[in-house]
């Protein structure tokens, strides 16, 4: 392991102190990146994003995606977490915390918008950011691009109802260019890129060229996720220092859901006998947020500068240090899971 994966925290959470530094003294740098988008997709973040999933793509091999129909419990258990568990334990989380706990900290209109932005991130799970989570665990590739893919399908279809849903409105318009646009960006793309990367190297049968190259850029891979760590903390500087206490409080329930959330999802794959490397990511999937949707749909709906949108931005703050401990806990557990690899054991 390198020095950056090993400190791999630290310079995190340097990244988010330099990302709030630079953000208060360039605004109008970080403005201009802002303005850099697409149906709500940064341009900027999904390149850094791009960069970070790449070197994951590359691990992909087509021969073997077909044998994940054969062990399909991994997908089962991520489809059960973030389909039937999530978004309703967000709600409940959100409604507890707001208007039972913090009821006197913050007027009744907030509170309901803080639990309208809690719920569309619970409804939201993970498009792009588990490659990275699953790469850090070790996790299989073809398995979870399956996991990914299966995902994405199914959130076409359940994203709006199950949201309209618990957010008692019935005219949740869903931005299909952002859904789309991430999907293309995020995983698509780089997924062609790496497929036709792994062909080229592989094409003399020797595996030294592929094992090199995947040396080489392992670093780009870390120095992406730093970089979008200080860019969406420089995006939003203005509005952590402002709202520090509001952050705060919407920070406390999140927190215990992703924590709470990954560690049902790890005991049920634990008591399933699930290989580390298909339980680690299935765990991480149901764990993280697919954020751009969530704020894209949270400004939509009740607006730019709405309490909403504010809960859906403090979400993106939040996962990627809480992402990084419960990989260290996955990483450091493995012994608790079979060893088997579904690439290697031929199912």
């Amino acid at each position: 392991m390198g020095i950056f994966e090993r400190f791999l925290t630290l310079w995190v959470g340097a990244g988010m102190v330099l990302g709030v530094v630079l953000g208060l003294l360039l605004p109008d740098l970080f403005a201009s990146i802002a303005a850099l988008e697409v149906a709500r997709v940064n341009l900027v973040v999904a390149v850094l994003i791009w960069l970070m999933i790449y070197p994951m793509m590359i691990q992909i091999d087509f021969s073997a995606i077909k044998n994940v129909g054969k062990k399909p419990q991994g997908l089962l258990l991520t489809l059960v977490i973030n389909w039937l568990i999530k978004p309703f334990s967000m709600a409940l989380l959100g409604w507890l915390f707001f208007k039972v706990f913090f009821a006197g900290l913050v007027d009744a209109q907030t509170a309901s918008e803080y639990i309208a932005g809690m719920i569309l991130l619970g409804v939201a799970p993970c498009t792009a950011m588990v490659f990275v989570w699953s790469q850090l665990t070790k996790g299989d590739a073809n398995y979870t691009l399956v996991q990914v893919s299966v995902n994405d399908l199914i959130m076409i279809f359940a994203f709006a109802p199950i949201a309209a849903f618990l957010l008692g409105v019935s005219d949740i318009q869903v931005p299909w260019q952002t859904l789309l646009i991430s999907v293309l960006l995020y995983v698509v793309l780089p997924l062609v890129a790496g497929v036709l990367t792994r062909k080229w190297l592989s094409a003399d049968r020797h595996s030294e060229r592929l094992a090199h190259f995947m040396a080489a850029i392992k670093p780009f891979s870390v120095l992406g996720l730093i970089s979008t760590v200080v860019i969406l903390f420089a995006l939003q500087a203005q509005t952590i220092v402002a709202k520090p206490f509001d952050i705060l409080l919407i920070a406390i329930p999140l927190m215990l859901q992703t924590y709470g959330i990954f560690f049902i999802a790890y005991f049920i794959a634990r008591r399933m006998r699930l290989a580390h490397n298909i339980a680690a990511p299935a765990c991480m999937i149901g764990t993280s947020n697919f954020f751009e949707l969530a704020v894209a749909v949270a400004i939509s709906l009740f607006g730019l500068h709405s309490g909403a949108a504010l809960a859906t931005v403090v979400g993106v703050l939040v996962e990627v240090p809480v992402m990084l401990s419960l990989v260290a806990f996955a990483n450091k557990t493995r012994h608790w899971f079979p060893a088997v690899q579904l690439n290697e054991d031929k199912l």
